[in-house]
């Protein structure tokens, strides 16, 4: 895939006027005398560096205390939302999921050695959730509100009910919430968060060719001691972040979902994006019955090469009653109704973003090593009449990774109050070939109007073996509330650490939210 042009990128992304080509080299991009600061090169430093005018402040870290039960922030912080409590947005709470607990920190066993029931215990707990209330002491620097009501922790261990009219593997509740990646928000006040890669904890059933499924165990195995059925994970779980009720979205089909994006139909109805982070997997959308909530409606299948949404409904497809019974097994089963109807495999399709000056909705593909495709791209989907409940619509590669835009692998994407584009990067096996000269994971801005419209400008660098992951604004515009995940994720042991950041010294690296601020970000984020 070739790069796209300059002038194709910013009519996506709104912005008018004359610009420079995304993707020039950084020495280009620091002679721009309209930046406020000069954007960053690569970095193998084990620190979280910043721009000029940029600064951080840690807000919370694994394992720190949150409420006055003494219940910890969990391991691995991944996707973030934000919920004023109140009109002046001083007092929020902040959900953040907790993807997935490394054993070697959390639990000190190697990930192959068979665990205790203890050590399963542990990992449980470390994964799922934390609702957290916060309150702003000045623009740019928030804390935790450690005696709020609202603190909670949402684990791999709270029992949470399926949202379906029947059970699933037999059971009309799950015990847990696990691979907690990326998620969403609803207009009613409630959080998504997304189970993703749920097999390395509860295993899989795979379908073969002959249309059986054979049964094949997590990496972790937790089911030595906690034999949960597989089926019980993979959903989208629904979160009121002010009492801590959890429900399992059936209606919303199960994969290894990596968000939950909302928007409106023009008639009203509720309307999900999701994609499964996976090579050759597929993007859904799904058209609630209601504008009120997602417990029905219909689930559709991306056909690119149709620019159709492929419906998963059993009872309109032929193909699908061959195989499954009931539409509750196409749901269990959905990426094998995917393929079964259509839908086109995609090079990981991960974080999903609406713009919100052009209504277009953007996806990042963040690669597939098997087709060579190392640096991955933004993909364009442009909806029939600008509307998410149509059936039909266009797409483009929008943005290719590589040497030539500076980036590789884009994964977490966030608009700001203004319309400009930040992404996140998500390099396993970085500095190695081909990836090395690209250094740690990082932070990047696309600008939506003046001069450095388009380009793809470096903001933030990670420390190393982790990633930059949920993006998200407060409404001012004034912080930039940011996951920074799996530190040290490559250290072989707690004697042998490849980082010690955030602390430094010979401390364990430990993932953690920041609040970033400064006049560098408000000058993107509130414009003129």
């Amino acid at each position: 895939m070739n790069p796209i042009h300059r002038r194709q990128f910013l009519k996506f992304i709104g912005a008018s006027g004359i610009a420079i080509l995304a993707g020039w080299p950084d020495k280009i991009l620091a002679q721009s005398s309209a930046l406020p600061f000069t954007p960053l090169g690569s970095s193998p430093e084990d620190a979280l560096t910043l721009a000029q005018g940029f600064s951080w402040q840690k807000l919370i870290a694994w394992e720190e205390v949150i409420n006055t039960q003494s219940e910890t922030f969990g391991f691995n912080n991944d996707y973030i939302a934000f919920l004023p409590l109140d009109s002046s947005g001083k007092d929020a709470l902040l959900w953040v999921n907790h993807e997935y607990a490394d054993p070697v920190f959390v639990s000190g066993r190697n990930k192959k050695d068979p665990p205790t029931q203890m050590q399963v215990m542990l990992e449980q707990y470390a994964v799922g959730g934390s609702i957290l209330h916060i309150r702003q002491n000045a623009p740019g620097d928030w804390s935790l509100v450690k005696d709020s009501q609202y603190n909670k922790r949402i684990s791999g261990r709270t029992e949470i009910p399926f949202a379906w009219h029947e059970p699933i593997a037999g059971a009309s509740k799950a015990i847990g919430t696990v691979g907690n990646c990326a998620g969403g928000k609803t207009p009613w006040g409630t959080f998504l968060t997304c189970e993703e890669n749920y097999d390395a904890h509860y295993g899989e059933n795979v379908r073969t060719q002959d249309g059986k499924y054979v049964y094949q165990p997590g990496s972790l195995h937790w089911t030595d001691h906690y034999p949960y059925p597989t089926q019980h994970y993979g959903w989208v779980v629904e979160v009121n972040p002010k009492t801590g009720a959890c429900r399992k979205l059936v209606s919303l089909g199960r994969i290894a979902h990596e968000c939950a994006t909302f928007a409106r139909a023009k008639n009203g109805k509720a309307v999900i994006y999701t994609g499964e982070d996976a090579n050759d997997e597929c993007l859904y959308k799904f058209i609630s019955d209601s504008d009120q909530n997602l417990d029905t409606g219909e689930l559709f299948v991306a056909n690119l090469e149709k620019g159709e949404w492929i419906s998963l409904d059993i009872r309109r497809q032929t193909e699908l009653k061959k195989v499954f019974g009931t539409q509750t097994e196409v749901q269990i089963h959905l990426r094998d109704a995917a393929k079964i109807v259509g839908g086109t495999p995609l090079d990981r399709p991960e974080d999903i973003e609406i713009n919100p000056l052009t209504g277009e909705v953007i996806i990042s593909l963040t690669n597939n090593k098997p087709k060579g495709n190392y640096f991955g791209a933004l993909l364009k989907i442009q909806e029939e009449g600008n509307d998410p409940g149509s059936r039909k619509f266009t797409s483009e590669i929008l943005l290719t990774g590589g040497k030539e835009t500076g980036f590789a692998c884009p994964d977490n994407l966030g608009f700001d109050p203004q319309g400009n584009l930040w992404m996140t990067s998500d390099m396993a096996g970085m500095h190695k070939e081909p990836y090395q000269t690209f250094g740690n994971n990082s932070l990047f801005v696309i600008p939506v109007k003046g001069p450095q419209a388009g380009q793809v400008i470096r903001v933030g660098n990670a420390p190393i073996d982790a990633e930059f992951t949920g993006i998200c604004f407060s409404p001012d515009g004034k912080t930039l509330f940011l996951s920074v995940q799996h530190p040290g994720e490559n250290s072989p042991s707690l004697q042998e650490l490849t980082s010690h950041w955030p602390d430094g010294g010979n401390a364990i690296p430990r993932s953690a939210v920041v609040c970033i601020s400064g006049p560098s970000l408000e000058y993107f984020t509130l414009g003129d």
